[in-house]
């Protein structure tokens, strides 16, 4: 009977010490839980000597401003529109002359007007070019359309950087969110880590609890890495397309719920507007148009230009002071440019069909882009916006009753980790969201749907 007594005393005590170890280590785990740092900040920016916080109006304007692509497509539009001035110009008249330098008998420079003793010689000739069929209307025409076509390389540059910097921007966010989430569950479980690991040395903690802890450490802190190396990558981008220095952190921003009203445009509106806003659509109208007219040009081109002048003779051969008419033209016998007409239909016929790829492509993306912020808007509906409400106020009722004793160790971390997971996919979504608006408006070509700022 002693004996029994003396073995329920033994197992009395032990399990009153594995209760107060566990008891210390939830109360290290609360405190810890309840005294986060606030993360208005979620970068950890102290090798940045400034920070830049710009909102998407904001930055798109400075990029206007500043970008240094833009300014390099603008420099060729204005050299495109200078040489349309200079192929309106004519070609400059040709004067040749020719006089007696010196003779023998005379000596240098001798000239007279005499019709009886002549001497010396002066000639002179005049002559102007004169293209025909339309050649310089023609050139003309093609240089306006390299305008047109550099006008709208311009847009394209515009808009490709302005999506590159609307996905860099929210991209920032997004990552800034998984900084904020990281940082918040990386000082629960370290701190839950030195807990367990006293636990485990003291032989009241099983080694796989311990480790299943101590692997969910390892991994944040290589999503963290992870996740730190990716702002690296888009504030690098974006720096170069704000100009920014890079001592300075660019850091985004925008509100956080996404309130979105599609246009009361119709699928046929939106390809309409395409069509006329599209920059490769409008590119590939262009370049066809520019191929056309070089057609028409290598038509005209065997028609012979003229060359008309005037040429005077002092001492000509049959009367002195002689003035001359000079016509002269080729004649278009061995080289009517067959060749170099017939490469240009086959190269109208290239630009035509690939006029019809590109319009079955822009149908294509339209429609593929509208769908997308569609199945993206459905996502943001209040029900979802709801559920992330009410997941978020449970999992603090989970780390309140965890605190408390309520559930066990195992079961809080399985919710830890879906609530990990949930916060990741809501910040993906809104990500997701303001993209397929930035991809629908530059598919169009025009905003169609406003980013809200």
């Amino acid at each position: 009977m002693q004996v029994l007594h003396s073995s329920f005393s033994i197992q009395y005590t032990r399990l009153k010490v594995e209760i107060g170890l566990l008891s210390r280590i939830i109360a290290v785990l609360f405190v810890s839980i309840i005294s986060l740092p606030c993360l208005a900040q979620n970068k950890n920016t102290t090798h940045y000597t400034d920070t830049l916080n710009i909102n998407l109006q904001q930055a798109e304007e400075r990029f206007l401003d500043s970008n240094l692509q833009l300014l390099a497509q603008y420099y060729n539009i204005q050299s495109n529109k200078a040489i349309v001035e200079q192929t309106r110009k004519w070609d400059n008249p040709q004067l040749s002359t020719s006089q007696n330098l010196y003779n023998r008998s005379e000596g240098w420079f001798k000239h007279n007007t005499s019709t009886t003793d002549p001497q010396g010689e002066i000639y002179g000739d005049l002559e102007q070019v004169i293209k025909t069929a339309g050649k310089r209307r023609k050139l003309v025409d093609m240089a306006k359309t390299n305008v047109n076509l550099a006008e709208w390389q311009f847009n394209a540059t515009m808009r490709a950087l302005r999506l590159q910097l609307i996905n860099d921007f929210y991209n920032i966010i997004q990552l800034e969110g998984n900084t904020a989430l990281f940082n918040e569950n990386i000082n629960i479980l370290r701190n839950l880590q030195k807990g367990m690991k006293t636990a485990f040395e003291q032989g009241n903690v099983s080694r796989s609890d311990y480790l299943r802890i101590q692997s969910l450490v390892v991994g944040l802190e290589q999503n963290i890495t992870d996740n730190d190396k990716a702002i690296e990558d888009a504030e690098a981008d974006l720096r170069t397309i704000l100009r920014c220095t890079s001592k300075i952190y660019i850091h985004p921003v925008a509100p956080e719920t996404v309130n979105t009203v599609l246009p009361e445009n119709s699928i046929v509106s939106l390809m309409d507007s395409a069509m006329i806003h599209n920059t490769d659509y409008q590119s590939e109208v262009y370049t066809l148009q520019l191929q056309r007219q070089n057609l028409s040009y290598q038509k005209a081109v065997p028609y012979p230009d003229l060359q008309i002048g005037a040429d005077f003779d002092q001492h000509a051969s049959y009367t002195p002071d002689y003035w001359g008419l000079n016509i002269s033209f080729d004649l278009p016998l061995w080289d009517r440019n067959q060749g170099n007409i017939k490469s240009a239909k086959f190269q109208v016929k290239q630009e035509e069909a690939n006029m019809a790829e590109i319009n079955n492509k822009l149908e294509n993306d339209v429609m593929d882009a509208y769908r997308k912020l569609m199945l993206s808007l459905q996502l943001n509906s209040t029900d979802n916006r709801q559920f992330y409400k009410d997941y978020y106020d449970t999992y603090k009722n989970k780390t309140d009753a965890f605190s408390k004793r309520l559930i066990s160790l195992l079961d809080f971390l399985d919710f830890f980790s879906d609530y990990e997971n949930t916060r990741q996919q809501e910040l993906q979504h809104t990500f997701n969201l303001h993209m397929d608006i930035a991809n629908l408006n530059d598919v169009v070509g025009i905003d169609v749907v406003k980013q809200n700022n």
